[in-house]
C-alpha cells in the first residue's frame, strides 16, 4: 500500500543549502554538446575515452531541469579545452537503461560519475553545479592528481584559506614514498586538492627545514596544520580522512563550512548536535565547554556539530524542537535512536553526555501531544501512545501511517472511517491512523518506506503488513483472517505465561 515518497539519509533540510543550483538565463546553442547515451552505445563510448563524465537523469527531476543549461554550456566550453573533455547523460528513468543505473549505483537524480581509462575507474563527482564551476572543477580533476608547487606565491594560492589542502614534501619526484602519495591523490583527488614540492620553505605553516619525504596536511580549523609521515597507502588515507574532520563542525550560513558539514553527515558515527543562538550571552562558555566534551569523546565512535539556531530550522522541524528549547544537545543513532537534553547550561554538557555514553539516558521519542479526547472512529496515535495503543492494548490494531500532504491517504481515510464504523461494538478491534512526519516510528518494527503505509498487530502479538485492495471489504477481510478472537486471545496469553514459567 505505499505511494511513492522521497526518502533519504536525515536532515532532508540540508539539501537546500548544500546543494545549490543556480538557473543559467542562457540558452543552449543549437548543437547540443552532451553526448546522449543509452545501453546500447554506452559501453562503447565510453571504452574510447581515458576520461568522460556521465550524468544519469530523470526527465521529470526539477534538479536535472536546473542542472541541464548548465552542463550543456560547460560541455560547450570544454570541448574546446586540449584535449577536449566530454560530457554526456544517461536517461536512467527509460526502462533499457535501468540495468546501467543499477550498475553505477544510481540512487537519486542527478547523479554524476567521472569515469577514467575506458571506465575502469568511476568517481562520484563533487564539484558545483553552475557552468564556471563545472568547466573547473574537471580541468583540474582531468589533469594530474597532484600538481607541483615551484613557488611561495603557488603555495598560497594552492591551500587558500577555506579548504583541505594535502602538500607532499619531497627529498626528489621518485621513490616508494612518492609513489604512495601519488597513489593516495588519484584515489582521494575528487574530495581533496593534492600538491607535491621539493622546499618545505614555500609553505606558508609548518617546519619550514624539513626535506621529506613527510605529508602535511593544511585545514582551516584546529590546529590548522598537521604532519605525518607513514606513506603505507591505508595509513596515509587514514590519516587524511582524519585530521580533514574538525573536532567540531560549525553548522551556519557560511558557505565554505558546507563540505564539513556533510562530511559530517556522512560518518558513521554517532552524530552529537549542539543547537544554540551564536550571539546569546553565555553562549561562549557553552561552545568552548562542548569543545573539551568533543575532545575527549571523538575517538569514541561520536562526532560533533554545533548548530546556529539561525540556520538550524530545517534541524528543528525534523527533530520536532522548539527554539525555546535552545541550548539543547541531540544525539542521532544511524538506527534512528534520539538522545535529547533541552535548556542545557555548559556544567550540564560533560555530565549528561557521560550519562549518555554509560547507557543512563533514555531515548527521546518525537510526538505530537497525546489527544486529550480521543473518540472519532479512527483513533489517533502519536509517538508517545504507540506503546500503549498498539502494544499494550491487548487489542487487535489496524495502524495507517500517513502523510498529510499524501493525496493516496486522504483517498483511503474515509474507507477507513467505515472500517472502523464496522467494528464500533466490538472492543478488541481497533482501527487507528499515525502521523509518520510529525511522529517518531519505531524502524525495527515497522518499514514504512511511503504513504499509506498500513500494519495490523493482533492481540497476541503477531505483526503483520497490509498490502491488500483499498476498500472497505478488502480491509475487514484482511483483518477477519487475521485477528485473535476472545478465546483465542486468552489461549495466546496462556501460552505467553507458560512459556514465562518454563524459563
Amino acid at each position: 500500500m505505499a505511494g511513492t515518497v522521497s526518502t533519504c539519509f536525515f536532515f532532508v533540510f540540508l539539501l537546500s543549502l548544500l546543494l545549490p543550483f543556480q538557473i543559467s538565463a542562457e540558452e543552449s546553442s543549437e548543437k547540443e554538446f552532451v553526448l546522449t547515451l543509452d545501453h546500447s552505445n554506452f559501453h562503447d563510448t565510453v571504452s574510447k575515452h581515458d576520461f568522460i563524465v556521465v550524468e544519469f537523469y530523470a526527465p521529470w527531476c526539477g534538479h536535472c531541469k536546473k542542472l541541464a543549461p548548465e552542463y550543456e554550456k560547460a560541455a560547450s566550453i570544454l570541448s574546446s579545452h586540449d584535449p577536449p573533455i566530454v560530457l554526456a547523460k544517461v536517461d536512467a528513468n527509460e526502462e533499457k537503461n535501468k540495468d546501467l543505473a543499477s550498475q553505477y549505483d544510481v540512487k537519486g537524480f542527478p547523479t554524476i560519475n567521472i569515469l577514467r581509462n575506458g571506465g575502469k575507474n568511476v568517481q562520484e563527482y563533487k564539484g558545483p553545479r553552475e557552468a564556471d564551476g563545472i568547466v573547473d572543477y574537471l580541468k583540474k580533476q582531468s589533469g594530474p592528481a597532484s600538481t607541483e608547487i615551484k613557488s611561495a606565491d603557488e603555495a598560497t594560492a594552492f591551500i587558500g584559506e577555506n579548504k583541505v589542502a594535502i602538500v607532499g614534501v619531497f627529498p626528489k619526484f621518485s621513490g616508494e614514498e612518492f609513489d604512495n602519495f601519488s597513489a593516495l591523490a588519484e584515489k582521494l583527488r575528487s574530495d581533496y586538492d593534492f600538491g607535491h614540492t621539493l622546499n618545505a620553505k614555500l609553505l606558508p605553516r609548518g617546519e619550514s627545514s624539513v626535506s621529506g619525504p613527510v605529508v602535511r596536511l593544511f585545514k582551516p580549523f584546529d590546529e590548522l596544520f598537521v604532519d605525518f609521515q607513514d606513506f603505507n597507502v591505508e595509513a596515509l588515507e587514514k590519516f587524511v580522512e582524519e585530521s580533514s574532520t574538525p573536532v567540531v563542525t560549525v553548522f551556519n550560513n557560511e558557505p565554505s563550512n558546507h563540505p564539513f558539514v556533510v562530511k559530517f553527515f556522512n560518518s558513521p558515527n554517532a552524530k552529537a548536535m549542539l543547537f544554540i543562538n551564536f550571539t546569546a550571552e553565555g553562549a561562549e562558555a557553552i561552545k568552548s565547554k562542548y569543545r573539551e566534551a568533543a575532545e575527549q569523546y571523538k575517538q569514541q565512535g561520536v562526532s560533533f556539530l554545533v548548530g546556529d539556531v539561525e540556520s538550524s530550522q530545517g534541524a528543528f522541524q525534523y527533530f520536532g524542537l522548539k527554539e525555546e528549547q535552545v541550548p539543547l544537545i541531540i544525539i542521532q543513532h544511524n538506527d534512528g535512536k534520539k538522545f535529547f537534553k533541552p535548556n542545557l547550561e555548559a556544567d550540564h554538557i560533560p555530565t549528561w553526555l557521560k550519562a549518555y555514553k554509560d547507557g543512563h539516558v533514555a531515548p527521546f521519542v518525537k510526538s505530537e501531544p497525546i489527544p486529550e479526547t480521543n473518540d472519532e472512529p479512527v483513533k489517533v496515535v502519536v509517538g508517545a501512545s504507540l506503546e500503549d495503543i498498539v502494544f499494550k492494548s491487548g487489542k487487535n490494531v489496524l495502524l495507517e501511517f500517513y502523510a498529510p500532504w499524501c493525496g493516496h491517504c486522504k483517498q483511503l481515510a474515509p474507507i477507513l472511517d467505515e472500517v472502523a464504523i464496522s467494528y464500533q461494538n466490538e472492543a478488541d478491534v481497533v482501527i487507528a491512523k499515525l502521523d509518520a512526519t510529525a511522529n517518531d516510528i519505531p524502524s525495527e518494527t515497522f518499514d514504512v518506506q511511503g504513504y499509506p503505509t498500513v500494519y495490523f498487530r493482533s492481540a497476541s502479538g503477531k505483526l503483520s503488513q497490509y498490502d491488500g485492495g483499498r476498500t472497505k471489504e478488502d480491509i475487514i477481510e484482511f483483518i477477519e483472517k487475521n485477528r485473535d478472537k476472545p478465546a483465542q486471545q486468552e489461549q495466546g496469553k496462556d501460552e505467553q505465561e507458560q512459556g514465562k514459567d518454563e524459563l
